[in-house]
């Protein structure tokens, strides 16, 4: 289906409360659209010209908004990332060697999985608080937070190295889920707020690169760290150090981000940012922002497609451990392996997929095909995990985590295009809501079913849904509102040159005759 990218005037024309310097925006003095009543009051939206009323009659034209991109975006990006990796390892650091934590803490295969799933459930009642928090204290506040529960839940699992001490592991890990809630959702924030936007789709992916780094990371060093012993003492002297890295790491990133990680640049990156800048707090409703989000259809279908397909790969990654073990005994440093090609291979379909937004801006053509082809990941490794042979289990694995991880960044994108000018924390955030909720479903599920009838009815439970979301995917209408905003300010930036609207600026000059009501 081709993109709707019309240059139409409605993009917040009625939706958004903007503030008093700019609430008759326009998109060319050539092109003014004057309605029955008074002044300026259907002039179109999406100008560099903005028209601030004076007086009833009069009228004064505030110059196009300076944009600047600066090389310390780049800092802000890759620092964010770091702390985001750190705390995506720490979400698979038991789950991986599931077995062995097993054994250890002497508990059954579905506590270890929630050790996991924690961090899915905390995610449901605290994301509104934290997107509240996001628009009212910004970005950096939101960043240092997180970090600082990602560091504190680190710290608490270092006395959890002893077999009777399952409840302690499991608040260390509650507190490293809470930090998952405030960082989950910024990339395609950060990238808005620092990014060009033929840069952006590229700084969201790595935002989200960040993030399957860590989860490549706890696929592979844990089982290294903590290998497979009989004897207890040394098991927890295995485990100690591996708790004792993770913390160090959450440490020293903690320190970093409250010297180094700023709020926002001083001059917008973007046309479309800098009109966000000047939406006054008094003006800007949370509650009504939630409310034009759960209205906007194409973006309800959005969050519904994302939850499937995102809860599809947590229940993979929670339950890869048990699968391979199942299948090919003994072999918890290849399930790691294999968890780690799954990442790696994400990571790359991920900066290809944000790459080619970024140059095509064909959002719903990318994001159906790449659905399409994680449903087609999904029954050739569901169909080849049982074979026998590792080496196919690690390519038809790598395949699949290229289209599924590589989803990722492309709903956080497609969402921002979906939403303008709602803020991009919200609309990640609704979206991580939703991968969360299906996450447990699909995680418990599966879990069941693998322990009743085999890894293969498992992995079909999963295609099942990978499909529904695939059709679902193919129904959402590509209104792309960020995109449409941009190309306006550049369509007025050329009329300004050519000097085309000239003519209009005598017209724009003279006082309005009010019209009778019944006009």
């Amino acid at each position: 289906m081709p993109q709707n990218n019309t240059l139409n005037s409605e993009l917040c024309a009625e939706e958004w409360p903007w503030s008093e310097a700019a609430k008759n925006p326009a998109p060319g003095l050539g092109s003014l659209q004057w309605s029955p009543g008074p002044f300026g009051r259907a002039i179109s939206v999406g100008s560099r010209l903005d028209v601030e009323a004076l007086h009833g009659d009069q009228a004064k034209l505030v110059p196009k908004a300076e944009t600047k991109l600066y090389h310390r975006r780049w800092i802000m990006l890759f620092l964010f990332s770091a702390v985001s990796a750190s705390n995506a390892f720490m979400w698979l650091q038991y789950g991986i060697i599931s077995n062995i934590f097993m054994r250890f803490y002497n508990i059954d295969s579905l506590a270890i999985d929630w050790l996991a799933m924690i961090y899915l459930l905390t995610y449901i009642p605290l994301i509104m608080p934290v997107l509240w928090l996001l628009d009212n204290r910004g970005i950096r506040d939101v960043v240092l937070v997180g970090s600082a529960f990602n560091c504190i839940g680190a710290w608490i699992k270092i006395g959890s190295a002893n077999p009777n001490m399952f409840s302690v592991t499991f608040f260390g890990q509650f507190m490293c889920s809470v930090a998952t809630v405030f960082v989950l959702g910024i990339p395609s924030y950060l990238a808005s707020v620092w990014f060009g936007e033929e840069e952006v789709s590229t700084a969201c992916s790595i935002g989200v690169l960040g993030n399957q780094l860590g989860i490549a990371i706890g696929f592979l060093v844990p089982p290294i760290l903590v290998p497979n012993v009989d004897d207890m003492d040394e098991l927890a002297h295995h485990i100690s150090i591996m708790f004792y890295i993770t913390a160090g790491v959450a440490t020293f990133l903690f320190i970093l981000v409250v010297f180094v990680f700023q709020e926002h640049p001083k001059l917008p990156p973007t046309q479309a940012q800098a009109r966000a800048r000047v939406i006054s707090p008094e003006q800007y409703s949370y509650t009504a922002s939630i409310l034009r989000l759960l209205r906007n259809k194409p973006f309800i279908l959005l969050i519904i497609t994302y939850g499937l397909n995102v809860g599809c790969f947590y229940a993979v990654g929670t339950l890869l451990n048990r699968m391979i073990i199942m299948h090919y005994p003994g072999e918890e440093v290849n399930a790691g392996r294999i968890g780690l090609t799954i990442v790696i291979a994400g990571m790359v379909g991920s900066l290809i997929c944000g790459i080619w937004l970024d140059k095509t801006k064909t959002y719903k053509q990318t994001t159906l095909a790449v659905y399409f082809m994680s449903l087609v990941g999904m029954i050739v490794y569901a169909a080849t995990l049982s074979l026998g042979h590792l080496w196919v289990v690690f390519i038809t694995a790598g395949s699949l985590g290229f289209f599924m991880t590589g989803y990722l960044p492309l709903g956080f994108e497609y969402a921002v295009e979906l939403t303008y000018p709602e803020s991009e924390g919200t609309s990640s955030g609704l979206l991580n809501c939703s991968a969360q909720v299906f996450g447990i479903i699909f995680t418990i599920c599966q879990g069941k079913i693998i322990d009743h009838f085999g890894t293969l009815a498992g992995n079909i439970f999963l295609c099942v849904f990978l499909l529904i979301g695939t059709i679902m995917t193919g129904l959402i209408r590509s209104d792309l509102r960020r995109q449409n905003a941009n190309l306006l300010a550049k369509a007025e930036a050329e009329r300004q040159m050519s000097g085309q609207d000239y003519g209009a600026t005598a017209l724009i000059s003279q006082p309005q005759t009010p019209l009778n009501s019944d006009q």
